[in-house]
Parts: structure tokens; C-alpha cells; sequence
């Protein structure tokens, strides 16, 4: 069996680490890595790369940043190309990125089956370019993995239940694995100076980045927190912020590795993030999270206040932060650890 994994962007690269291990121990299943080069600097990228451990890319497309279409569009044409040269039994695609998108139109117009990883997610939400591509994704794709029992409702309600799957969440796996590579070397992953007490924030959604009244809404909020907040950002952020007044207390950094990221959100007081991605990764390190949108796919998250969805309001955000840390167990509603062996094993099902 030949796969062809598709990747672009951050989240996916971590995602891939976690199958693209499981796949390694199956001599008869070849995996070929097609990286769309969607992310494209050294931090958000190479870094992951190197350490996740994740195979070299046998192909990168390097269609960096363009507007959806014209982004979207040196995707298909690239992964048209390949696909039609690797003829493989699988795309195995991850997420709602244009990558995922690009995968999913040009595989399915070559009749090559497509697996979609995190199916059924929705905001509900037809602004984000992210549930338009969740959305097309589902409906083309032949298998559809599940990380969640409300993705799989989701997906019942859509007609897809024949082609879905509960997996559980290839993110818990990840975070399972490499959480132990922190815990056993804090100092390696530990950035320097760090302040003993702060909150650790991200934002890169268009849906705050492209609006300045946002964007200063969030500043204004970060400004009132009785902490230092730490400010992973991307490159495109950073430019937007040249442009705004970026609080005393708040630290911007350049993008961090992902091993560096469990490190800074376990030690974290709170985080505040408009991304999906972190919002479980807090959930699953036991760490209070303020979505900074007004929804969020993982619903599991809000369960005993661990999640508190706010928007941009600097109201509504120092409010959550003055919210005691939940005292209850969280639920564990994103599987056992172990999607990306069902994931594999779905695969080689006739």
C-alpha cells in the first residue's frame, strides 16, 4: 500500500508525526510526504520537521503565502502533478488548511480515495476559511476520522455517517508522547528568563488579525491581566502589530518549537488563543484556556469551565481571568491515546 500524506502548515506537521510513526512500523505500507510549503519560515516549518521527527518531505511544493485563491490554485496544480505520478492508494489528509483543501479537490478529481484526519468539526461559523474547507473536505473524502462523538454527531447529521470513523484525537497521542520528552528534560525546552508567574497567548486568526478595532480590543485586554503575557507570533502578525501599540507587560517572541510550546503552556497560568489547536493542548495539560473567538469546534473543552469562550471583549477576557482554576476532572472525551494505530489499521481495511 502507497500513501501520500499531505501536509502545510503546523498543526498538520504534528498530526503527521504521530501517524507517520505508527505507519513506519508496517513494512508493507510506503509513505510519501508531499509538503505544500504553506508554512514556510525556518520557525514554523524546518524546526517542526527536525523536531518531530517526522520524515524528510519527498516533495515540497513551496507555494508560500497568496491569497486563498492563488494559494489554493498552486496546490492543486502541484499535488495533481505528483498524485498522478505516485498513484497511491491513500491521501491521507489533516485538519482545514488550503492544503487540506488543494488535497482533497485534486485527489478526488483523479479518483484516488482521500482520508480526511479531525473530520467533523464545525464552527458553524461560514466566515473562516477553515469551515469552508472543513466542509468540502468531508463531503469529497472516503474515510472520515473523528478525534470526537460531536464531530461524529456532526457528520451523521450531514448524511457522512457511512464513511465516518471514531478514532479519538491523533493530538492527545502527540501530546502524550512528546509531553514525556519535556517532563525529562524541562531545562532543554525552557526558554530563558522566564517570568515565574504569566499568561501565555496566541492570535493569527484573520478574524482578529485583519481587523485593527480587534486587534486593539485584545491588546487593551492583555494590558489589564496581572501578569506578563508571553506572545508566540507569527511573522505576518508581527508586521500587523508594527503598526499598534503593544502593551508593556506583553512579550512578543518569534514563533516557537513545538516541544518549547508544550513547555510554555504547561507552566502557563492561563492561556488565551483563537487557535484550535491550543485551546486542547491547554485542555490536556490541565491548563485554564480563554478562547479569544466567539465559538469554538471543541465543545469538549468547555466542559467545568476549563475552556471560557469570550471573543475580543477585554471585558469578558479579564473577567475569565479572574475565574478560578476548575476544580473538577476534566473529561476525557478525545479517545484513549491511540487514533493514529485505528487510523492505520482503518486504512488497510478492503
Amino acid at each position: 500500500m502507497k500513501i501520500v500524506s499531505i501536509v502545510g502548515a503546523r498543526p498538520q506537521f504534528i498530526k503527521a508525526s504521530t501517524v507517520s510513526r505508527v505507519i513506519s512500523k508496517y513494512p508493507g505500507i510506503r509513505e510519501i510526504i508531499l509538503h505544500t510549503g504553506q508554512h514556510y519560515d525556518e520557525n514554523m516549518s524546518r524546526v517542526f520537521f527536525e523536531e518531530l521527527t517526522i520524515p524528510e518531505p519527498n516533495y515540497n511544493l513551496g507555494v508560500g503565502s497568496g491569497s486563498h485563491a492563488v494559494q489554493t490554485g498552486r496546490m492543486l496544480k502541484g499535488i495533481e502533478e505528483l498524485l498522478v505520478k505516485e498513484t497511491p492508494d491513500w491521501t491521507l489528509l489533516y485538519g482545514d488548511t488550503n492544503s487540506t483543501l488543494a488535497g482533497a479537490l485534486a485527489a478526488t478529481k483523479l479518483h484516488i480515495p482521500v482520508a480526511h484526519v479531525e473530520a467533523g468539526l464545525r464552527s458553524f461559523n461560514r466566515i473562516m476559511p477553515e469551515e469552508i474547507n472543513r466542509i468540502v473536505t468531508d463531503r469529497i473524502s472516503d474515510l472520515l476520522f473523528a478525534p470526537t462523538e460531536t464531530a461524529i454527531n456532526n457528520l451523521k447529521r450531514e448524511g457522512l455517517a457511512g464513511t465516518s470513523r471514531f478514532t479519538g484525537d491523533v493530538m492527545l497521542d502527540s501530546m502524550l508522547f512528546f509531553r514525556a520528552f519535556v517532563l525529562a528534560n524541562p531545562e532543554r525546552y525552557r526558554m530563558e528568563e522566564l517570568p515565574e508567574k504569566y499568561f501565555l497567548a496566541t492570535v493569527h486568526r484573520a478574524e482578529n488579525t485583519d481587523h485593527p478595532d480587534r486587534m486593539r480590543d485584545l491588546m487593551t485586554a492583555f494590558a489589564g491581566l496581572p501578569f506578563q503575557v508571553l506572545l508566540p507570533i507569527h511573522p505576518r502578525t508581527r508586521k500587523i502589530l508594527a503598526t499598534s501599540s503593544v502593551p508593556n507587560n506583553v512579550q512578543l517572541l518569534d514563533p516557537v518549537s513545538y516541544l518549547r510550546m508544550i513547555h510554555l503552556t504547561m507552566n502557563a497560568v492561563k492561556v488565551l488563543t483563537d487557535s484550535g489547536g491550543l485551546q486542547k493542548e491547554a485542555y490536556f495539560l490541565g491548563v485554564p484556556c480563554i478562547t479569544l473567538r466567539t465559538e469554538t469546534e471543541w465543545l469538549e473543552t468547555l466542559h467545568d469551565g476549563w475552556n471560557i469562550v469570550t471573543g475580543v471583549d477585554p471585558v469578558k477576557i479579564l473577567r475569565a481571568a479572574d475565574v478560578p482554576i476548575p476544580a473538577t476532572p476534566r473529561q476525557d472525551s478525545f479517545g484513549d491515546g491511540n487514533a493514529a494505530e485505528k487510523i492505520v489499521e482503518f486504512l488497510q481495511r478492503p
